[in-house]
């Protein structure tokens, strides 16, 4: 890429967003540049005194179809698409009376915001562009000649270089402002297309589509050798991705990572009641449901104080002073919460490297949407994980039914498994995670490894061995295929259990299950979580 200078003679101006874009026109109108404008833009234009031509005088053809035919014509088309190093098309610029436009800033109709608002159908159609998106492809395919502005934010790009350049702009700044306006067009395309998808009942077509903005440039990604971005995309959740950073360090694709999967579970809690989630590497270390937000942070907390340590903290409740006072206690990296309240946020402000988020609200755990994961020349697609079985719908499978305080623990234990990596065995005790095992390749080891955790933990407060767990339910995110990892979790103490049934041996898990006195229910969803 070039200096390649070309000169801005004659610029299009239609916006939808017109932020900034009165200073702009203003600037070209200064500098002798003949703006042509439609609509809304051109009234806000000429209400600024800024001198405008209405398109529908520059092509000889009025606005029809309530608007939705205005720049569709070959005198704007022509005037964006001539190559000015090609006699042909000059000589069909002369022929035909086409002025070449050199400058085209354009906006599309808001049809993202449009759909967010949870508008009908016929707003959404409505709010489809298809001028704008013609325009900007052809300023953008004929770049080695037009510069095309879609966004805002580069009006000062474009100033600055209009000001250095006599007028002028260079090859490399409409090469990027040109790859700029494809990804746009792409983006709004995409989103068109998965709204329209949606409409019709079609959640997996034959051509998906994937568009995103560009909401921060990260350090790194998962490794210092790999560069990163965050982009936010429909549909709006309110979760990590979102929300707005009250204070701390620039947020790692870890932190974004670990903060989406601690907030994702705090929000599948019981909302009736104040809990915490604690995150480490994507996995929970600690969650609790609490009288008061507080002591459901004080008990998430102390199910495994040692790998709480740089960990990421979500509640879903607004974050007040008394929990702001304990979470300032421990090293955190991330804290999120629904809401913050002012003396909280001031009582954290002293720790200056904490990244404090707050999200509005808590993201729907029962929102429909896709989960997108990368493989070598493609990609998978597939629905959110929103399935919930709640206590009430348990299938009771063994000679004892679960007590009413089991059944309670039964419940949440299920609900924090379903957020574990698999294979994925939990204890669970008061509302209390006190136990995790996650990732195993095989069940029996996950049993066994959060068994000993949830002890190791115990010893570390002097309690005596094996009382974490003694008493203690246990929840396992798919079938057990032997009786051994459920062995396992009676040997430790556990008394009732949960999870999804449907093993060829399940009769011999029930039949063990029944030896030991223990209750057990079945889900009939599975939550695998790789």
């Amino acid at each position: 890429m070039s200096e390649h200078l070309m000169p801005v003679r004659r610029a299009l101006v239609s916006v939808s967003d017109k932020d900034g874009v009165v200073d702009l026109a203003a600037y070209l109108a200064d500098r002798g540049v003949e703006i042509l404008s439609t609509g809304g833009t051109a009234r806000a234009l000429e209400e600024a005194d800024i001198p405008v031509k209405e398109v529908s005088s520059h092509t000889g053809f009025p606005e029809i179809m309530d608007g939705r035919v205005k720049t569709l014509h070959p005198k704007i088309h022509g005037g964006l698409l001539a190559r000015r190093d090609s006699e042909e098309h000059l000589e069909a610029l002369t022929d035909y009376g086409i002025a070449p436009i050199d400058l085209l800033v354009s906006n599309l109709y808001p049809f993202e915001e449009t759909v967010r608002r949870s508008a009908d159908a016929a707003a959404a159609i409505e709010n489809i562009d298809i001028g704008g998106v013609a325009m900007i492809r052809a300023a953008a395919k004929n770049h080695e000649f037009v510069a095309v502005v879609t966004d805002p934010s580069d009006y000062p790009a474009l100033l600055a270089e209009l000001a250095d350049f006599d007028g002028n702009t260079t090859g490399r700044l409409r090469a990027r402002l040109a790859a700029a306006a494809f990804a746009r067009t792409a983006a709004y395309d995409a989103a068109i297309a998965q709204w329209f998808c949606g409409h019709v009942g079609e959640p997996f077509p034959r051509h998906y589509t994937l568009g995103g903005q560009l909401a921060q440039s990260l350090r790194y990604g998962e490794n210092p050798h790999q560069e990163a971005a965050l982009y936010t995309a429909a549909p709006h959740r309110a979760g990590a991705a979102t929300a707005r950073q009250v204070q701390g360090k620039e947020l790692s694709y870890n932190n974004l990572n670990d903060t989406d999967a601690a907030f994702e579970l705090v929000a599948e809690l019981d909302a009736d009641r104040p809990a915490t989630v604690i995150v480490k590497h994507a996995n929970p270390c600690g969650a609790a449901h609490g009288a008061t937000l507080v002591e459901s942070y004080l008990k998430a907390l102390a199910g495994d104080p040692v790998s709480a340590f740089g960990g990421i903290v979500a509640v879903n409740r607004r974050l007040d002073a008394a929990t702001a006072h304990a979470v300032a206690e421990l090293f955190l990296e991330v804290v999120i919460a629904p809401g913050i309240d002012e003396d909280a946020a001031a009582i954290l402000s002293a720790k200056k490297n904490l990244r404090l988020l707050d999200a509005g609200s808590l993201p729907d755990p029962a929102a429909r949407g896709h989960t997108i994961r990368a493989l070598a020349g493609g990609f998978l697609v597939q629905d959110r994980d929103n399935g919930h079985v709640g206590a009430a719908d348990f299938k009771v499978v063994t000679e004892r039914a679960p007590t009413e305080a089991e059944l309670a623990d039964l419940d949440f234990a299920w609900r924090v498994v379903k957020h574990v990596k698999s294979n994925a065995i939990v204890y669970a005790k008061g509302q209390t995670l006190v136990g995790v095992g996650a990732g195993q390749m095989s069940r029996v080891d996950s049993a066994r490894i959060a068994a000993e955790k949830a002890d190791e933990m115990g010893r570390r407060e002097n309690e005596a061995p094996g009382s974490r767990t003694k008493g203690s339910v246990v929840a396992s995110d798919a079938f057990f295929p032997f009786a051994d990892g459920l062995e396992a979790a009676i040997a430790a103490g556990a008394t009732a259990v949960v999870q999804p049934g449907g093993s060829m041996r399940d009769g011999e898990v029930i039949e063990a299950a029944n030896r030991a006195g223990v209750a057990m229910v079945f889900t009939g969803m599975r939550h695998f979580r790789h």
